[in-house]
């Protein structure tokens, strides 16, 4: 069958940190309901409930990816952080190789709004010791000694797996990362009720790591597009790209698959037919397709997510 652009039925999450921003980004919320996550792509094991993308549209619609014989090594969603998130840690390299249950999770945080007081929890402070932060988590603490940066729409952050963090209140982020739900709580601004993996966490907190930096990346203009480059990590790198007229966006993936996330503007679809590509649509470009396009309006925003080529024929 001739490969075409894929789009899919979210997949949502009930947090007790979510809300309903996401009926702004086109999805079909349950009402009373805190929905924190929006899947939008993803392919995980069978262990993790609900954990796979099923296609929206065209003649493989219905069929989850694997089904469909396509692998992705991510997953992507958005996040609608009305309250703060846990302060958590995602597996260590050394950890996860010394537990098979244990995946890394490096992520990265694309900003897509931000209320003037929204903030995001990356790092430890410098001479912070396994001493201290069990001190602080006793105390009630821990935010004390944590890297606090003060967010806005258009920024992007890179967490690599290992790193503690926490998503603050009144912040909606774009979220691409390795495919893993592993995730070990450490502490939750007074919430009760959730089970903590204290332990676990701090075994993958390197305490000698020094802070990240997260540099203000230029954009460059290009035609009809405006397009900043993020972030290049071992496992995706991520652009944005921004219409600066009502303009047509080739679209080839000759070589290998990557992924479309419409996060401003309603775009178009072009490709035997045309299929609508609101705020909110996540597109999989599956390897082969050379004679597509995206119908940009001016001022539309995409990100585009790509993998290294060893992820798919490693």
């Amino acid at each position: 069958m001739e490969p075409y652009p894929l789009i899919f039925q979210p997949i949502l999450k009930e947090k007790v940190w979510g809300g309903q921003t996401l009926k702004n980004f086109g999805k079909r919320l349950p009402k009373n309901t805190s929905i924190g996550e929006s899947w939008e792509l993803a392919d995980l094991p069978g262990s993790i409930p609900n954990g796979k993308s099923v296609i929206a549209n065209g003649a493989l619609k219905g069929k989850t990816l694997e089904e469909a014989g396509i692998q992705v090594p991510l997953l992507i969603k958005y996040l609608d952080a009305c309250d703060n998130l846990s302060v958590q840690v995602h597996p260590s390299e050394a950890y996860a190789k010394i537990h098979s249950d244990a995946h890394l999770k490096s992520e990265a945080w694309i900003i897509l709004d931000a209320t003037p007081e929204g903030t995001i929890y990356v790092g430890l402070t410098e001479g912070t010791t396994e001493i201290m932060l069990r001190e602080a988590i006793e105390q009630n603490t821990v935010p004390h000694l944590l890297h606090a940066i003060n967010v806005k729409k258009g920024e992007c952050y890179y967490l690599p797996s290992g790193t503690c963090h926490a998503l603050g209140a009144g912040v909606l982020v774009a979220e691409v990362q390795t495919p893993s739900d592993t995730t070990f709580r450490i502490w939750d601004w007074g919430r009760s009720g959730r089970e903590m993996h204290i332990e676990q966490a701090i075994a993958c907190i390197d305490f000698n790591s020094p802070a990240l930096h997260f540099p203000e990346p230029i954009p460059l203009r290009s035609g009809d597009f405006l397009t900043t480059h993020f972030v290049d990590t071992p496992f995706f790198s991520i652009e944005q790209i921004k219409s600066t007229s009502n303009t047509v966006l080739d679209l080839f993936a000759e070589n290998a698959p990557f992924i479309l996330m419409v996060i401003e503007g309603h775009a178009k679809i072009q490709h035997q037919k045309i299929t609508d590509a609101q705020r909110g649509t996540t597109i999989l470009l599956p390897e082969g397709i050379k004679d597509a396009t995206l119908l940009m309006p001016k001022d539309t925003v995409v990100l585009r997510i790509d993998l290294p080529r060893q992820q798919f024929y490693a």
